[in-house]
């Protein structure tokens, strides 16, 4: 097992993973910038190193300064949560040159799958269901053209480096193709510096589903159902339960084990998501993200594992040891996403929490780094904490999830409370009819 773990991040996961590593008994080193000084992590951690200014670029993102305080601690491994540099290739590559163990996938497995033209091809070659579309990078907007006639309007340009929505447009017919490619292309160079395109047949109304897997990079792999994510905001996720409540056992079990023998021949080492679009019985892979998920938790209440655990102790070497008959699912899950933000505009709202107050009581968990007089800072992404709750099925878990929204208090600052309030009462929500729309919709039909 490692001797000291350094946590390459911030916030409630620096602080997961902080007590992942304390009951395993590993000592730990948190790293922070100026802004987070206060921080609950760095409260808590064995060792502190303050590694630069506030700006992510100079201080998170920042290698060199990630290296040496590795060095100056003497840590072995690097836990980088998720986020920042998480699934960078580059990082867990110089870990391994300094004799730095990253505690994730193989630097190999980060790059073909955060390239999403690769990471479809991969996934096609793996067995793995894809959204019908182009083979590879689009160049010429008369392939595009070509292509789009061929799977049909409308149709998702999508940028091949991308994420969170950005390098992606619909285009519902032949004259809005053009204008899609090149606002596609710019916004993409403008993000990610890379404007390569693909392009995917749109869905009307998929659901967003996503398979936990777990493999030891030794040939073992499992998977540990699925989460249903499709409550997004501009493709932000706002809300995820497990199990989803679109899919039947059979269809849990058929598109599980296509993406847990994938992993087996993939050798995939530690924690990993396969995600799809559900719509009309089939599955599309989108995508697969090579670390921890903010929603990781719902998954951890259904099937009793630590998922944090599991991804320290198999980059130490160990080998797997469950199997896929081992996993069972127990009840129903779901994680509320507080921000820091207005109900309404969603403006950021980062200011001093006056007076907090956290939920309880059985099947609560929340995971946040805040605390009364803690001060957001305006520097990193607005989540207050994750509110997780569990119940022996759906209907328990959504009047506990009730019961917890009403008890939770932060003061003085705007959060996305009121808005969960208000979807756990809407009759859509009760009954598990929503796809990657419905929020949109429902927030546009509000304001109006």
């Amino acid at each position: 097992m490692f001797s000291k773990i350094l946590i390459a991040n911030r916030g409630e996961i620096a602080l997961r993973i902080l007590r992942a590593c304390k009951e395993l008994g590993i000592p730990t080193v948190a790293v922070h910038s100026t802004a987070d000084a206060d921080a609950m992590h760095v409260r808590l951690a064995d060792e502190s190193v303050c590694i630069g200014p506030p700006a992510a670029r100079d201080s998170y993102l920042n290698i060199p300064q990630l290296l040496a305080a590795c060095e100056i601690t003497g840590a072995d491994a690097v836990h980088p949560g998720y986020g920042f540099l998480s699934e960078n290739a580059r990082f867990a590559e110089i870990l391994e040159a300094h004799n730095i163990e990253f505690i994730g996938p193989t630097a190999e497995h980060i790059r073909v799958m955060g390239d999403k033209i690769q990471a479809k091809q991969t996934a096609r070659d793996l067995g793995i269901p894809v959204v019908p579309g182009s083979d590879g990078e689009v160049t010429a907007d008369d392939d595009a053209h070509a292509i789009a006639r061929q799977i049909g309007y409308p149709v998702l340009v999508k940028a091949a480096a991308g994420g969170g929505g950005r390098g992606m447009k619909v285009a519902k017919s032949e004259a809005e193709l053009d204008t899609a490619l090149s606002t596609a292309r710019s916004e993409a160079k403008a993000s990610f510096g890379d404007d390569a395109l693909y392009m995917e047949k749109y869905l009307g109304k998929p659901r967003h589903i996503e398979i936990q897997v777990l493999g030891d990079g030794k040939g073992n792999a499992v998977h540990l159902g699925e989460r249903d994510c499709s409550l997004q905001r501009r493709h932000q996720k706002v809300l995820e339960e497990a199990p989803s409540p679109s899919l039947n056992a059979e269809q849990r079990h058929k598109i599980g084990q296509i993406v847990a023998d994938a992993m087996r021949e993939l050798k995939y080492r530690g924690v990993g998501t396969v995600e799809f679009l559900y719509e009309n019985g089939e599955f599309y892979f989108i995508e697969m993200n090579t670390r921890l998920q903010v929603e990781h938790p719902v998954t951890e209440m259904i099937t009793g594992i630590d998922l944090v655990n599991e991804q320290i102790r198999i980059a130490a070497g160990g080998d797997l040891d469950m199997t896929q008959e081992d996993i069972k699912f127990d009840g129903h899950a779901i994680e509320c996403r507080i921000n820091a933000e207005d109900p309404v505009t969603f403006a950021p709202s980062p200011g001093t929490i006056t007076y907090y107050h956290p939920p309880g009581g059985l099947g609560v968990r929340v995971d946040s780094g805040v605390y009364q007089g803690y001060k957001i800072p305006p520097y990193y992404d607005s989540l207050i904490g994750k509110l997780i709750v569990h119940g022996r099925n759906r209907v328990e878990c959504m009047m506990r999830l009730r019961r917890c929204l009403d008890e939770f208090v932060v003061d003085e600052i705007k959060s996305t409370i009121p808005l969960f309030r208000d979807l756990v009462d809407n009759q859509d929500i009760a009954n598990g009819q929503y796809d990657i729309h419905w929020l949109e919709k429902y927030l546009a039909d509000k304001s109006n």
